[in-house]
């Protein structure tokens, strides 16, 4: 990848501690490791994993833009369905991983304009890192009343009623590799030999072998399964007494994510806002992404006691929380406040940028009301 930009001296030290770290667990577990395990440790090994250290990541000066860095537009949109919730359950909001804060600090304003504040904001982060970036973020521009009701947490809570809200999680969960071959199913790996390297490895038996058996895959055929975002949608059915979960991520329904065309997968790198397919590189300094099968999602929700709420594409759910509405409070002839506005929402709303790459799946608990994010509009993206 010679186009990617070169890491400076103290970020190529920072990479090859964590990857002799990778190799020692490697040589470790004679001498292979599933992706999977790779991820998490590229991702998350506390101090040196890339969500565990200390550059920059969201936003135009790091390697990518999410939703909520790109306007507040984003987060007072999703400010009304919050509202919708907390008005009939009362309760508080759980944001799982919440990069800088952004949306965490919209939302919250937003909430106090709407009259429906959450008893609590809780955050639920795992690096150390950010939950610094975070409170950083939230002190400097939240009043003394609002900062009270923000509370980090290091895991889930037992008991949980109001919004529980992820955005771009679920594609940061490690995934397995699994390549469908004439000889049978493998699951692909790293190995080291003074590089990391791809090897596949016969899968036989066992729980990643059925999930993958019962995918009915094509020949010559490489992609991913991710049972811990399963399993995590698992475990906020167990924590959620009442209410409702949002998830926002780009992904497809299983139909169109195991499509004979999509024989490569959807694993994605973001480096310095260069997207690429190659995180045996630079690890620790870049994103490692899979895009999300909502199909799973929606079973293991389901599975679990959830009822399904809604699935439809980002810009759909923006619509219908009355995206459109907020952006006509401003004048078009104030172009200084209207055009950062309509360009937010042209990356947010337009099939070419996130609108409809990016979905939303929604579940509920002793929630009867239809949700507003799914009350019109197109039902071609189905489950």
């Amino acid at each position: 990848m010679s186009s990617l930009p070169i890491p400076n001296a103290e970020a190529q030290a920072h990479s090859q501690r964590l990857a002799a770290l990778i190799q020692n667990h490697i040589g470790r577990n004679q001498g292979w490791i599933s992706f999977a395990d790779f991820m998490q440790m590229a991702l998350y090994e506390p101090q040196l994993g890339y969500y565990s250290g200390g550059a920059k990541k969201f936003g135009h000066g790091g390697d990518f833009v999410t939703a909520p860095e790109i306007s507040p537009l984003f987060a007072q949109t999703l400010a009304h369905q919050a509202a919708q919730v907390l008005a009939d359950v009362q309760g508080s909001i759980l944001e799982l991983g919440a990069g800088t804060g952004k949306l965490a600090l919209d939302l919250l304003l937003a909430l106090q304009a709407l009259d429906q504040l959450p008893e609590q904001y809780c955050i639920m982060e795992v690096s150390a890192h950010l939950r610094h970036v975070q409170e950083e973020t939230l002190q400097a521009a939240l009043p003394a009343e609002l900062m009270r009701r923000v509370v980090w947490l290091d895991t889930l809570p037992q008991h949980f009623t109001g919004m529980i809200i992820g955005n771009e999680v679920l594609d940061a969960v490690p995934v397995h590799l699994i390549h469908h071959t004439p000889q049978g199913l493998y699951e692909r790996g790293v190995a080291f030999n003074g590089d990391f390297y791809w090897q596949d490895r016969h899968l036989t038996a066992g729980d990643l072998f059925e999930a993958s058996a019962a995918l009915d895959l094509p020949q010559e055929y490489l992609t991913e399964i991710c049972p811990a975002a399963s399993g995590l949608v698992a475990s906020l059915a167990q924590v959620l007494e009442r209410g409702v979960i949002i998830m926002l991520d780009y992904g497809f329904s299983a139909r169109e994510y195991y499509h004979p065309q999509r024989n490569l997968g959807t694993l994605m790198c973001h480096y310095q806002h260069y997207a690429h397919s190659e995180p045996l590189l630079y690890v620790g300094l870049q994103d490692i992404t899979a895009h999300v099968d909502f199909t799973s999602m929606a079973h293991a929700g389901v599975n679990n006691g959830l009822q399904l709420a809604g699935f439809c594409s980002q810009a759909q759910f923006l619509m219908n929380c009355g995206i459109l509405d907020l952006m006509s409070q401003v004048s078009p002839l104030d172009m200084a406040n209207y055009a950062p506005l309509a360009a937010a929402a042209q990356k947010l709303l337009s099939p070419a940028e996130m609108g409809d790459l990016f979905k939303v799946i929604a579940f509920c608990r002793q929630f009867d009301a239809p949700l507003l994010g799914f009350s019109a509009g197109d039902k071609s993206h189905t489950l």
